[in-house]
């Protein structure tokens, strides 16, 4: 099969792209708006970029019905912070509720019966159910298109990190501790611990 993109209506791509790069790890993303009011949103488009400066990135798409921004880039525009809180199975459910399109007054993390915790050098909450987190300042946002399907590339300079005890050793992160998930395409969600192997790199 061969394809040209220019072909193709957005849904089409965006297809294409969820069924091709996958497992996708989730950041769910907390932002507080101009008036203190917390949103909590999941994107599976996300990643690290480096680590001198700490820096990660996720893409937040536009909303498919009018091309509107999402909560959560309106929100780090307005503030120019937020925290990425690492999805461990335990709270899969909870995160997956955030992705329903609430309106821009309700707080998600209460919403979904989540827990707020201060967080340290931004005033953004982080999710105490979360074992790892990440406290992020804007560093860039890039704009691609205006339009349904279009998107936004977000990438956050990580100021301060958060990891349960439980977790962390020798400078290391117990990934079997962790629990991680990660998204496939439509409603399937794996556990990449379920089947894992090693090799050297050599």
């Amino acid at each position: 099969m061969e394809i040209s993109p220019e072909t193709l209506e957005w849904k089409e791509a965006y297809k294409l792209l969820v069924g091709s790069i996958l497992p996708r790890p989730i950041a769910f993303v907390s932002t507080i708006d101009a008036n203190g009011i917390p949103n909590a949103a999941p994107f599976s488009f996300f990643t690290a970029i480096c680590a001198d400066p700490m820096l990660i990135c996720f893409s937040p798409m536009r909303k498919g019905t009018d091309g509107a921004k999402k909560d959560t880039l309106v929100n780090i525009e307005s503030t120019g912070q937020f925290v990425i809180n690492i999805v461990s199975e335990s709270m899969a459910a909870q995160m997956n509720d955030c992705a329903i399109e609430f309106a821009s007054s309700v707080d998600e993390i209460e919403e979904v019966n989540l827990t707020k915790e201060q967080s340290i050098k931004v005033k953004v909450p982080r999710i105490k159910e979360s074992l790892v987190h990440l406290e992020c300042e804007r560093y860039q946002v890039l704009h691609f298109g205006d339009k349904p399907g279009a998107g936004s590339l977000v990438i956050g300079k990580v100021i301060h990190v958060h990891v349960n005890d439980e977790l962390y050793d020798k400078g290391r992160i117990d990934t079997s501790k962790l629990q991680p998930i990660g998204r496939m395409a439509g409603n399937t969600f794996t556990n990449p611990l379920a089947k894992t192997f090693d090799m050297i790199r050599k």
